[in-house]
């Protein structure tokens, strides 16, 4: 990104395809950390030949990452077993336990999670399961934590990143050790602090030569996919909102009040510019089944077409999918249904009438109805859709995709020429000092594209939507 006007110069990502995810037995979602490393560097080399540009031109380097992921590694650094990753559902029990014996009010109270699924019980997870593996841990490291140590040399991770594997205590405001010793873990394998707007550490040479980025450049943010995207859309004070909609589907806004759901159905965590006198906390809403059911159809029954062939042929399909009702929970336990498992499911084919676009439509329309779904739990806990703030990428680039929601949410949805590795980069232009207010980050960004609400749409959507809620309700009785 250059630096002075906020425009993009180039971008590149590997692998050409969606990274794929390892299940060695249902309900496990493992990735190879090596793997992350490899895909960086070929994507740094071919950002090198789409905009040649000198060693020294980088000012500084920020990261994004895939949330409450478990990295274990040795004490070489190596990893020790494949990441356990965001979508990984074997540690539900171990985190419903512990909700249990430790209590809900005080869980409620401290972590303002349930501990659920996140990184804290895939530890435990790994502690009981795998204990020649356990005994070997020095650190253990969230996904961006372990991208940050192949490029400083340094193993260190954020209170931010804390908070989002229930590491952090927000009533004592520190390490949850609660949690910590009911787990039977040793605080020591958690790395140390560094700020998310700052000094993270220094490109070391072995990174430098393979990036071909000079050595000694700092590394100045570091931030979860989810708060990263918030901050890539300059979503940052109490009521504003988010939206992404990539394998995953979330709905983020800021709170300045510790707040959460009782049900732990969506998940407080602590923002990338929270600070003691001015918090800032994150609501997350986090639907698993998104683009991932949107990259599954494409891949299974659309092998020679490209998506925006796929969303024009969806889009000409009538709203409601004429009869097709789509439930998109197919990549493992969803926190909006209390950590079940239901499956993705799709209900109402008719082989004389449907054909694959009406699969399609029916699938945009079951993601922007469990968005929806997580939204009113947000509601109950005092946030409201007023506007919603999303970049022009992801699914967000199906027109079909961004009227829906519009016309379900009621409310306007307003797409940017921003994306999570832009956010990364501002907040590494913010980290060394290069703007010296936040509001001077997002010089460049812009709206490309406002979705208002179509009146009588809207009405027919709601309808369909409350049919889809009727559904979903016998669905998790069953579960």
């Amino acid at each position: 990104m250059d630096a002075d006007s906020g425009k993009p110069l180039a971008a590149a990502f590997s692998p050409s395809s969606e990274m794929r995810i390892h299940s060695p037995r249902p309900g496990f979602a493992e990735q190879d950390p090596e793997q992350w490393w490899q895909e960086l560097v070929k994507a740094t080399q071919l950002l090198q030949k789409k905009f040649p540009f000198r060693k020294n031109d980088i000012g500084a380097i920020g990261i994004s990452y895939q949330m409450h992921g478990l990295v274990c590694i040795d004490k070489n650094g190596q990893p020790l077993r494949p990441a356990i990753i965001w979508c990984d559902s074997r540690a539900v029990q171990y985190g419903s336990d512990a909700f249990d014996k430790l209590g809900h009010t005080f869980c409620l109270d401290h972590f303002l999670n349930s501990p659920g699924n996140f990184t804290a019980s895939k530890l435990k997870w790994v502690r009981e399961n795998e204990p020649d593996i356990y005994a070997k841990i020095v650190r253990i490291l969230l996904p961006g934590d372990f991208v940050a140590m192949k490029l400083t040399g340094e193993a260190t991770t954020t209170i931010s990143g804390l908070s989002e594997g229930i590491f952090w205590d927000y009533k004592e405001d520190g390490i949850a050790y609660s949690l910590l010793d009911f787990y039977q873990i040793d605080k020591s394998i958690l790395a140390p602090c560094v700020p998310n707007f700052g000094d993270q550490g220094k490109l070391q040479a072995y990174a430098a030569e393979l990036l071909g980025i000079a050595e000694g450049t700092p590394i100045c943010y570091r931030a979860g996919d989810q708060p990263n995207n918030a901050f890539a859309l300059n979503v940052m004070e109490p009521g504003e909102i988010a939206a992404t909609a990539g394998t995953s589907g979330v709905l983020y806004g800021i709170s300045d009040r510790p707040v959460y759901d009782i049900h732990s159905r969506v998940n407080s965590f602590i923002h990338v510019n929270h600070r003691k006198g001015d918090p800032r906390y994150g609501i997350l809403m986090c639907l698993n089944g998104a683009g991932i059911l949107n990259s599954w159809l494409r891949r299974e029954f659309f092998p020679d077409e490209s998506y925006e062939t796929m969303n024009s042929g969806a889009s000409l399909t009538p709203v409601g999918a004429e009869g097709i009702v789509c439930y998109p929970f197919g990549n493992g336990s969803e926190r909006i249904l209390e950590n079940r498992n239901i499956g993705g499911q799709v209900r109402g084919l008719d082989f004389n009438r449907h054909n694959k676009y009406h699969l399609a439509r029916a699938a945009q329309e079951g993601i922007v109805f469990s968005m929806i779904y997580g939204a009113e739990i947000m509601q109950e806990m005092g946030l409201s859709l007023t506007r919603i703030r999303a970049g022009y990428s992801n699914m967000f680039l199906s027109d079909l995709f961004a009227q829906t929601f519009s016309n379900c949410s009621n409310c306007p949805v307003e797409l940017y020429n921003t994306d999570g590795a832009l956010g990364a980069a501002r907040g590494a232009g913010y980290g060394v000092h290069l703007y010296l207010r936040m509001e001077d980050c997002f010089v460049g960004m812009e709206v490309i594209r406002k979705v208002e609400p179509e009146k009588g749409h809207s009405h027919m959507v709601g309808e369909i939507y409350a049919r889809w809620k009727e559904g979903l309700k016998s669905l998790t009785r069953k579960a």
